[in-house]
């Protein structure tokens, strides 16, 4: 702002010296003809009247460069001020031909009020007043003067038009410049798009494999597991049908349930439970199907106010503490866990703890995790601006710490 704000000040500064210059120019035509007319007294028959029309002249020249017109908004005072100008010319050129040295000064005037159109015509009335006002006095006439009085205005306009041509080859030339660098710039934007596109589009599948590999491995190859445990421990009670019954049950439950996650999965649906429930609620029922399937003894609590999350953070909350579920019946060997979820005012916590064999932490690097599962886990919830945290030690148990942004559902208030 500042700048634009400096740039207009300096042309209006440059403006209000352009017409000065205009006005001086006009005094020195003046006070030249003025000179040459006491000089050559033959040229001035009644010196006084002369004079008066001089001085005249110089009072309405001082007025015209205070009260300089602006094309269009003072278009009335604009005509006005160079018919004033012009008339002044012809009565000073009809009462001397020394004048001839001055009248000249209507066509820079003309150009430097009105806009070129109706310069042609400020122009015309100036050479055809002044000339007409000469008619009668021409074979009186200096040489000198009728030379002044037909050069001047073909000097004039000659470089006049050498400016205005000048100025338009360079408009044209600066036009083509910024059009070659318009062109080259679309091109190079053309390019750019074209690269961003592939790249979006190399991410988009990406992702999209990311995604899938996250939900087989939190679905899919869950179940999967857990239906080999029942098919061994089937196989162990083959001679008590009740017990080998109720694994195959459990097998043929697993089973069916992996079918309906791995559609949705495709579909990129949410987990069935968070689409029937809240996320504790889902969770819950979630775990309470996991307890039966692993035996393992497991409580859910729930501390705070649940309120509904956007979809992101809930169905990462709900894999978390399904992969971390998954890991205690695989690995832990724990006889009880538990699951609480927090909801505080700018945070959601879930903590998934269990009794079980544990593990070293510390021997693993930031950026690395003991199996899949924990990567897993880090990367769903770096996807929702979450964290994770891990405390385990051999023998310890393991307690696994998830933290979200408190994130509401759009609506809920």
């Amino acid at each position: 702002m500042r700048t634009m704000l400096q740039v207009t000040d300096s042309a209006d500064a440059g403006a209000r010296l352009a017409k000065w210059i205009y006005v001086a120019v006009a005094y020195a035509a003046l006070a030249f003809s003025v000179t040459w007319s006491l000089v050559q007294r033959e040229l001035t028959p009644s010196p006084g009247l002369t004079a008066a029309l001089a001085g005249g002249t110089a009072v309405w020249l001082l007025l015209f460069g205070f009260w300089w017109p602006t094309w269009p908004e003072h278009r009335v005072w604009a005509v006005a001020a160079f018919a004033g100008l012009l008339a002044f010319c012809c009565a000073l050129i009809w009462s001397s031909q020394a004048f001839t040295a001055f009248v000249w000064v209507g066509y820079p005037f003309a150009f430097a009020v009105f806009p070129a159109r109706w310069a042609v015509f400020a122009v015309t009335a100036n050479a055809f007043g002044t000339f007409v006002v000469q008619r009668d006095a021409m074979t009186q006439s200096s040489p000198y003067s009728m030379i002044l009085a037909i050069a001047i205005p073909v000097i004039f306009a000659g470089w006049y038009a050498g400016v205005e041509s000048e100025r338009r080859k360079k408009a044209i030339t600066e036009l083509t410049d910024a059009n070659a660098r318009l062109a080259n710039a679309m091109a190079e934007n053309a390019g750019l798009h074209a690269q961003l596109l592939v790249q979006a589009r190399e991410a988009g599948v990406l992702d999209e494999r990311q995604r899938m590999a996250r939900e087989i491995h939190d679905t899919l190859a869950q179940e999967l597991a857990a239906m080999i445990r029942q098919l061994q421990a089937a196989d162990r009670v083959r001679d008590q049908p009740e017990q080998w019954q109720h694994h195959m049950d459990q097998v043929q439950m697993l089973a069916r349930r992996s079918l309906s996650e791995a559609r949705r999965s495709v579909q990129a649906l949410r987990p069935a439970p968070l689409e029937r429930s809240r996320l504790p609620d889902a969770i819950a029922e979630m775990a309470q199907a996991w307890s039966q399937t692993s035996g393992v003894s497991l409580s859910v609590d729930t501390n705070g106010t649940p309120v509904p999350m956007i979809t992101g953070i809930e169905v990462a909350l709900f894999r978390v503490a399904q992969e971390a579920l998954a890991n205690v019946a695989k690995h832990a060997g724990a006889s009880r866990a538990g699951i609480t979820l927090s909801y505080l005012d700018d945070v959601v916590l879930l903590d998934v703890r269990d009794d079980g064999a544990g593990f070293v932490v510390s021997a693993q690097s930031p950026g690395e995790s003991s199996g899949y599962g924990l990567e897993t886990m880090r990367q769903r919830l770096l996807g929702v601006g979450g964290t994770l945290e891990i405390e385990s030690g051999p023998g310890e148990g393991t307690a696994i710490g998830a933290s979200v942004p408190a994130i509401r559902a759009e609506g809920d208030r």
